[in-house]
């Protein structure tokens, strides 16, 4: 099985934690698997209609831990956490565009275009398998998913 950066480890994470998350009443939102500095972690964040407590990652947390030792898809030692997607959450999957439609995203590129513009912000008007469109204040921009360094919801701009 592939450890490292994440791969087979976290489809074998999202494999197990996908039918007891929708039992429980929650949506899987993602699965993590990342090194930071000597350390390893493995996050999987859940996601609810209304609002998310700390009792709510509690209840998975517990819920998946037995079954994530049991099943041993990680090697090395690492922490494990479950915890809501949260304001400003990434975007990394097509459901997740499809889940934020008509929310104002903002996107950055890996490469910039022929302008030299790399980000980008707009309300999301399509999303698809392969590409998305955002309504920016210059007009209509589509973008490939795989262009897509990072992409995030705008939902905590005016916190700060």
């Amino acid at each position: 099985m592939a450890k490292g950066k994440g791969g087979n480890t976290v489809a074998v994470v999202e494999e197990i934690a996908r039918p007891v998350i929708e039992q429980l009443g929650y949506r899987l939102w993602d699965v993590r698997y990342e090194k930071e500095g000597p350390d390893h972690f493995l996050r999987i964040f859940i996601d609810k209609d209304g609002v998310m407590s700390t009792e709510d990652c509690e209840r998975v947390s517990r819920a998946l831990d037995p079954l994530i030792d049991a099943a041993d898809p990680i090697e090395e030692s690492y922490y494990f956490e479950v915890s809501s997607p949260g304001l400003g959450r990434r975007l990394t999957r097509p459901e997740h565009f499809l889940a934020v439609l008509g929310q104002k995203v903002l996107v950055r590129l890996y490469r910039a275009g022929a302008n030299g513009e790399k980000e980008f912000a707009g309300s999301l008007i399509q999303a698809g398998e392969q590409q998305i469109t955002l309504e920016t204040d210059a007009g209509e921009r589509s973008f490939a998913l795989a262009d897509l360094a990072l992409a995030k919801l705008c939902d905590d701009e005016d916190l700060f």
